[in-house]
């Protein structure tokens, strides 16, 4: 029988600290996490929290358990929601999860204000079997990329933390980040080949930043050509992950590779920029809505 790439592992909250003022690290501990694979970069993982009426022990487990979690009743239902691998550390069975601490709009948000250590939660994720290209890892750029544009809001943080960790010290590009408050301009991790533009929103209009500053390093960073057509997708869920068959990068080579993530309206919007407004090759755009503004499920 093949072993798992991916699945369920019980773990405890071992330590809460705030890295800054809107990014809380929980490191996480038990013996099932010597297994937990971590294949890098942007890795997503989803995080179930128990509630009052539907404890860790009635998530489904199966290979199809999101089917058998959509059939029960929502009362019934673990919530769970995504977030990004920052650290594995399979010697000591610890992971870290960055988390977005806000006010209390649902079920992430309250349990994040209020874990204590102790507290178990299940984290979906993949195996130290698992190999070869992950599906939970977004950042593909092609093998001769000549700059990177990695951009989002504050729920595109930790994945963007994560990548400039991996990239090689040779590698060139501009960062893109809107955050809460000034403070958590400090969360990112230095990287010598890149421009940072970072800025907290404060009182001014959500995305003001985000928008005006990858327009800004789009023009910089890509040569002017003819834009291409894009779909418009109207569904709940903006996600594009240009592939190959294998799973692989689009493209050998191009001159920009852009990775946008974030509130699904912006993110849509920055991807339209690129490709029809700016030409750049939509083989070379990963965008990724995180959450929608008009549905807060957080």
């Amino acid at each position: 029988m093949p072993a798992e790439t991916a699945r369920f592992f019980r773990a405890k909250v071992a330590v809460i600290s705030d890295v800054t003022p809107s990014f809380r690290r929980f490191t996480f501990s038990g013996g099932d996490l010597a297994s937990y694979g971590d294949p890098g970069y942007d890795q997503r993982i989803k995080v179930i929290f128990p509630t009052a009426t539907a404890g860790l022990d009635t998530m489904p487990s199966a290979e199809d358990w999101y089917t058998t979690w959509r059939e029960l009743p929502k009362d019934a239902r673990p919530p769970f929601r995504t977030y990004t691998t920052r650290a594995v550390r399979n010697e000591l069975c610890e992971v870290d999860i960055d988390m977005v601490a806000h006010d209390v709009v649902g079920p992430a948000s309250a349990w994040i204000a209020s874990a204590e250590v102790g507290d178990e939660v299940l984290i979906y994720g993949p195996t130290t079997h698992h190999s070869g290209v992950s599906l939970g890892v977004d950042f593909v750029p092609p093998a001769k990329t000549e700059n990177y544009l990695l951009a989002g809001d504050e729920t595109a943080a930790p994945a963007i933390a994560g990548i400039l960790e991996q990239l090689p010290q040779d590698a060139r590009g501009v960062v893109v980040l809107e955050v809460p408050h000034a403070d958590d301009a400090r969360y990112l991790p230095r990287h010598p080949g890149f421009d940072y533009r970072v800025a907290s929103r404060g009182s001014a209009e959500r995305h003001r930043h985000l928008v005006a500053a990858v327009r800004h390093a789009v023009a910089e960073l890509a040569p002017a050509g003819r834009g291409a057509e894009v779909e418009e997708l109207d569904t709940d869920l903006i996600w594009e992950v240009p592939r190959t068959a294998k799973g692989g990068a689009a493209l050998k080579s191009a001159p920009l590779y852009a990775w946008l993530a974030g509130e699904a309206g912006a993110i849509k919007a920055l991807r339209r920029h690129l490709v029809s407004g700016h030409g750049v090759d939509r083989r070379a755009v990963a965008f990724m809505g995180y959450w929608r503004l008009d549905k807060a499920e957080a």
